[in-house]
């Protein structure tokens, strides 16, 4: 059996009729006991709650298998294309300047844009339409249109081109975090920050390919510099882009995908995700006593859509098919991140740090090619070979960092919240120090230290986010924070449209913004270490 059929095999199918009842299992609760971070939070919806209580139950029955571990590969495409693209903007940066000679912010300034309007979008679009669909289609987006902008004749072409990859760039981690939480046992809700391993996979495969491309087929300044002289960044957009597609065929082609039982759950399709546990549990060659009884006793004993209640008839004309997913746009998922006011209240401080660091981050990543050649070009050593060969460093130093965070997350007297605003507060430290920087050797060292520092930061926080939000909401609150933190990175980009890039100035701020951050990290209201995600 080859690899690709081994991923894709399925199970035997079932029926959702074949979970109603077991001879063998009577309607009680799975013998395995999870704690989830609202337990103590009683606003929270109590059906909800507790059937969500009952499928992670249900998953830490079923334990870490074969579909999660494949999960953990396909959801890990998300990362890698989330770090990646904004890296490659900032690697052509040079390049398409002096070939089209245009302002270099406004190219970030358009893949801003984009990844503001894909993480609103698909973060929603999410709970909406159910994780699956989403989940495939934000890769081909990117791929398809990074192709299409390596064919750019004119800057607005490209900054236009950008602006749409971007749009499915966007989406990929608020949706992505949300279907892994909700398919792993909360014994191993740790892997979620693990799956940054993937982020800094994206910036170290994007430094080495644009590595020779660039540096081998580009201009070497803005005074002659034709097109067919300066082909390098254009063979980069390709290769990315095709690299893309493959993710895109690997996902959709190889693996096979279910819908997330706590979404269908939150959809009130309670036989589906019941259909679905056991799935994944035969896929993995296990057993799940997981029964349909078990979700509807739950509904019967707390007084709400008890079986056998009438109603009035159920309309399935095309018309009303139309309005009810209308009626699914509503504010129904925003209040409910702000349910109690414990939620509300870490659901403030999520979007204030995310959009602290969203403006932070950009401001100094997104120019630290053009920081590094021009402390280069300074200390007499700016060439594009060292140029990029420095990225591929820092790209690699940031490998290790995903795994600390990954170890870090998981000690009793750190867990996520002190993980969290250790690693911002270090990583603002470094920033500051790069200032003093004298020679290139130094600027590198302390390069180092802030791209390890922010992977550990960024792993925390990718994977602390989904878990703060219940399900039934999570992609909408993963689009809210993603959101705030593309709306901050819109300024970074204007920002430099009016700033001397030439000074320090922009990493002091950058540096302030990281302190900020990890000062706020510290009043999360909720540690989820040890407790499942419902």
């Amino acid at each position: 059996m080859s690899s690709a059929d081994s991923i894709r095999e399925k199970p035997p199918s079932y029926d959702a009729g074949d979970f109603k009842k077991r001879s063998d299992v009577e309607a009680h609760p799975i013998h395995v006991e999870t704690h989830d971070i609202f337990e103590d939070d009683a606003g929270v919806d109590p059906v909800y709650q507790a059937k969500a209580r009952i499928l992670n139950d249900a998953f830490q029955e079923i334990g870490m298998g074969r579909y999660q571990w494949y999960l953990f590969i396909v959801a890990g495409f998300g990362w890698f294309s989330d770090n990646l693209w904004p890296i490659v903007t900032g690697l052509i940066l040079d390049p398409v300047v002096n070939e089209f000679h245009f302002q270099g912010p406004y190219l970030k300034l358009a893949q801003n844009i984009g990844l503001l309007v894909g993480a609103a979008f698909w973060g929603v679009a999410s709970d909406v339409w159910g994780r699956k669909w989403c989940f495939n289609i934000t890769l081909l987006i990117t791929g398809v249109f990074a192709i299409a902008a390596g064919g750019s004749p004119n800057y607005i072409a490209l900054c236009s081109l950008a602006a749409v990859w971007s749009i499915g760039v966007g989406g990929n981690l608020p949706v992505d975090s949300a279907v892994f939480l909700e398919f792993i046992p909360a014994s191993h809700q740790y892997l979620l920050t693990i799956l940054s391993i993937w982020w800094a996979f994206g910036q170290l495969v994007g430094s080495l390919v644009a590595w020779p491309l660039i540096a081998d087929f580009s201009c070497a300044s803005a005074d002659d510099c034709p097109r067919s002289s300066n082909q390098g960044w254009r063979y980069f957009l390709y290769a990315m882009g095709g690299l893309m597609m493959l993710l895109f065929v690997l996902r959709f082609f190889v693996f096979d995908m279910y819908e997330s039982p706590k979404y269908l759950m939150g959809r009130g399709r309670d036989a589906e995700a019941v259909a679905v546990v056991h799935r994944v549990a035969a896929y993995n060659g296990r057993t799940s006593s997981l029964t349909l009884d078990m979700l509807k006793d739950v509904e019967k004993r707390l007084g709400k859509g008890g079986a056998g209640a009438e109603g009035p008839a159920f309309d399935t004309s095309a018309r009303a098919a139309v309005l009810r997913k209308l009626r699914t746009f509503g504010s129904g998922h925003v209040k409910g991140l702000f349910a109690t006011k414990k939620l509300a209240y870490s659901t403030t401080l999520l979007i204030i740090v995310w959009a602290l660091i969203g403006l932070a981050f950009p401001l100094y990543n997104g120019f630290v090619t053009y920081f590094l050649a021009t402390r280069g070009a300074h200390f007499g050593d700016g060439s594009v070979y060292i140029t990029y060969r420095n990225q591929v460093i820092l790209s690699v130093i940031g490998v290790p960092g995903a795994l600390l965070a990954g170890w870090m997350v998981e000690l009793p007297f750190l867990g996520r919240k002190g993980t969290l605003a250790i690693s911002t507060i270090i990583t603002g430290i470094f920033l500051f120090a790069s200032t003093t920087s004298r020679t290139s050797d130094a600027l590198l060292g302390w390069n180092c230290g802030f791209t390890f520092t922010s992977n550990v930061m960024y792993g925390v926080l990718y994977a602390v986010s989904p878990e703060l939000f219940p399900t039934k909401d999570r992609g909408t609150g993963n689009a809210i924070v993603a959101s705030a933190n593309r709306v901050f990175g819109i300024m970074a980009p204007i920002i430099a449209l009016y700033a001397d890039l030439s000074t320090s100035v922009p990493i002091w701020v950058s540096g302030a913004l990281f302190l900020v951050s990890g000062a706020i990290s510290w009043l999360l209201p909720f540690e989820p270490r040890g407790k499942a995600s419902i």
